[in-house]
């Protein structure tokens, strides 16, 4: 039987290799192209079927207690230029409406790579504006650009309680700054797609709804209020030549601020008038010594304390020996001889208040009056709160104590003043002040409410009434007779401070106040005008502050009767 014939091998190998070598090239390279695509084609692929689109926004709104709009976002013009557009004659064209030092920028820019030069930020002033669109026409080398603008509605009103934003758009003081956070309002996305054959859809509307909201910060100032308040305190300030001045009106049951002004003021729109002496809200950051205008707070103090009694007399002449000193009264030539604890005040007795310090315990009237809040911030929402100066009690030294009883030898805010004032016009309970009714972000969510905040009580309300009643006889027959008004029944204290330099007090530097409450029987305001520095020879706080209240009281009177 023959032997069947061996089978030849094939040259090269077996074909099978080949085969699965190639088929898994061809597998990693789809799955390359399908799961990891090169970034150039995912972004071609992306833009032919959805992208992003960014939601234009604006900074937000702040608007008073009645829904008034007092600074909105809107767009202004800015204007810059190409140098490299420009021929040689063109700069001919632009003698008298830009600047000799802008013409030779723009000449020595010609020469160079530069393709972009500013001329003008923001151009608020619309004849300026005017002059750089004529020459806009006849050069294509101008550029004008839309940017966002911060515009408020009533110029100056309420500067210093709004603040002002900088160039880009972010807040420098008052609310501005301090809700910053708040106001700015980032730019939203939404993702568009599109479908064959129809218009283009955006996916997740509500969620890119929701990011477009306008925040709105929303005070408890009253517009019609603040200025009736501006009117007459700033024509008090310049017609009696005062370096400074403010005024604060408050409600006293619940601590919210109906009015805050500050003298000088400022145009917020116009940065480039801006002062630093200007840009001071001294309601909140400016320490003084606040003189008689603190009696009626120490008063308090010293009955609760049982330094003082109501139904106590004080002997006083003209000056009284203190330590290392003299306490006189503000008249020297004038001694009350034997007057009642009430007359203390309605006569505005330094000789007697002296007599009070003097009995008072250092260490417990010092912890009474830190209750009161001097010498602390406030947490009112605003920027640039100044604690003032409560000197410690080891500190109080010689006549130091007969000092404080009558309202020198520490600093307060207005603020503070106003506040610890409250508590004795609303029966003894220490309210926070606040000036921010609603604060509501961008998403459209309330994250702030101002609300009524007790912090302590620090009187009685038997030496709340007590008091309260005398300051009522300040007005009725004594030092604040200026401020009577036969449109409601108010009482109230004036002040008269001098003004320490180098160590002791200047003769001829002083600050007028009068601080009060109306109506009498059922308090709806409180309100202390201060005029800082006068420089036409009226000193004193009943013959230039309390004027000054009245004529607010009164048109106050008028806006509500037409309310």
């Amino acid at each position: 039987m023959a032997k069947p014939k061996s089978k030849k091998k094939i040259k090269g190998g077996n074909p099978w290799i080949l085969f699965v070598f190639f088929f898994a090239v061809i597998a990693t390279t789809l799955v390359a192209r399908h799961c990891y695509p090169e970034t150039r084609i995912v972004q071609q692929s992306q833009h032919q079927y959805w992208r992003k689109v960014n939601l234009q926004s604006t900074r937000g709104i702040i608007q008073d207690v009645k829904g008034n709009a007092l600074v909105i976002s809107d767009t202004i013009p800015s204007f810059a230029i190409d140098p490299s557009l420009l021929k040689s004659n063109d700069l001919s064209d632009f003698a008298g409406v830009l600047s000799d030092d802008l013409i030779l920028k723009i000449r020595e820019a010609m020469g160079t790579k530069n393709r972009f030069m500013w001329l003008d930020h923001k151009v608020a002033d619309e004849n300026t504006a005017l002059k750089y669109k004529s020459l806009a026409k006849n050069s294509r080398a101008f550029i004008e650009i839309d940017e966002p603008y911060r515009k408020y509605t009533n110029q100056k009103l309420m500067a210093h309680v709004l603040g002002f934003c900088d160039t880009d758009n972010k807040g420098q003081a008052g609310i501005e700054q301090f809700w910053d956070s708040t106001l700015y309002n980032p730019p939203g996305q939404k993702i568009v797609v599109r479908r064959a054959g129809t218009q283009p859809a955006s996916l997740f509307e509500r969620d890119a709804d929701r990011r477009t909201v306008t925040p709105v910060i929303t005070l408890t100032l009253d517009s019609r209020i603040q200025y009736v308040v501006e009117k007459h305190l700033f024509n008090a300030a310049k017609n009696d030549g005062a370096k400074w001045a403010v005024c604060v009106c408050m409600n006293p049951n619940t601590g919210e601020i109906f009015a805050m002004a500050s003298y000088p003021g400022y145009d917020p729109q116009n940065r480039k008038s801006l002062t630093m002496d200007a840009l001071s809200n001294s309601v909140v950051s400016r320490g003084y010594e606040p003189g008689s205008t603190f009696k009626p707070i120490y008063l308090g103090v010293a009955l609760e304390r049982g330094w003082a009694r109501p139904n106590e007399t004080f002997f006083c002449p003209a000056k009284l020996k203190v330590a290392d000193g003299f306490i006189r009264e503000s008249n020297s030539n004038v001694a009350f001889g034997n007057i009642s604890t009430a007359e203390l005040l309605i006569k505005s007795s330094n000789v007697g208040m002296a007599q009070i310090g003097i009995r008072a315990d250092k260490t417990k009237t010092y912890e009474s009056l830190q209750a009161l809040g001097f010498g602390k911030e406030s947490d009112i929402e605003l920027p640039g709160v100044a604690r003032g100066i409560l000197p410690y009690p080891e500190n109080w030294r010689g006549i130091t104590p007969a000092n404080i009883a009558i309202g020198q030898g520490l600093a307060v805010t207005p603020l503070q003043l106003i506040t610890a004032m409250g508590a004795i016009v609303n029966g003894g309970k220490l309210m926070s002040p606040y000036i921010v009714k609603e604060a509501m972000n961008s998403q459209g969510e309330i994250i702030y409410k101002g609300t009524p905040k007790v912090m302590r009580e620090v009187y009685t309300p038997e030496t709340a009434a007590w008091i309260r009643q005398a300051m009522r006889r300040v007005v009725l027959e004594g030092t604040g007779k200026r401020a009577d008004t036969a449109i409601t029944e108010l009482a109230g204290k004036t002040g008269t401070a001098q003004v320490p330099e180098g160590g002791k007090y200047s003769k001829n530097r002083y600050v007028a106040s009068f601080i009060g409450f109306w109506p009498y029987d059922a308090p709806k305001y409180l309100m202390l005008v201060v005029i800082g520095e006068p420089s036409t020879g009226r000193i004193y706080g009943g013959e230039l502050a309390a004027p000054t209240f009245k004529s607010i009281v009164e048109e106050m009177a008028e806006l509500e009767y037409y309310s």
